[in-house]
């Protein structure tokens, strides 16, 4: 078993390939994660060793499980992974499909961001509130618990993002 080094990450390849602790190993998925794709039909089923019945991962489908971690990554839902893992093969005909898929993620991606950073700055008023309570500061205790109560609605809505 020669020792490779696969994005920075030193794995084992047996013959024929990887084990499934390595693919998890290089793309940071869980082995439950790689079983679990592999089982709704995300990833093609893997080939297996004939004496272990283990899965033994080829370079194709280390770079595949890889890719779908870095659209997991994103927080992609599956069925947008899934056609946009279809339509790689594409070129310029699916170009287009996977811009229209990565910018739908990005707009929930800019959602997200928008939602966590009323969140933060709701704990930061909180944050704030408490210490001026802590200081005796009654004027900043009722400026700040004013400001939270005017961004509670905000941040109860982001929950839904």
């Amino acid at each position: 078993m020669a020792l490779s080094v696969v994005d920075d990450v030193q794995v084992r390849r047996r013959e024929g390939g990887y084990a499934i602790r390595d693919v998890a190993r290089v793309t940071g998925l869980s082995e439950s994660a790689l079983r679990y794709y592999e089982s709704i039909g995300l990833t093609p089923p893997v080939a297996r060793d004939e004496s272990s019945g283990h899965r033994v991962y080829s370079q194709d489908d280390l770079d595949l499980a890889d890719a779908v971690a870095c659209l997991s990554g994103t927080g992609m839902p599956i069925e947008d992974m899934r056609v946009y893992l279809a339509n790689r093969g594409q070129g310029a005909q699916g170009a287009q499909r996977q811009i229209e898929l990565l910018q739908a993620q990005q707009d929930r991606l800019d959602d997200e961001e928008r939602a966590l950073a009323v969140r933060r700055e709701y704990v930061e008023l909180k944050i704030a509130y408490w210490h001026a309570v802590a200081a005796g500061d009654d004027d900043e205790v009722a400026r700040l618990g004013a400001d939270a109560r005017a961004l509670a609605s905000d941040v109860k809505e982001s929950r839904n993002v």
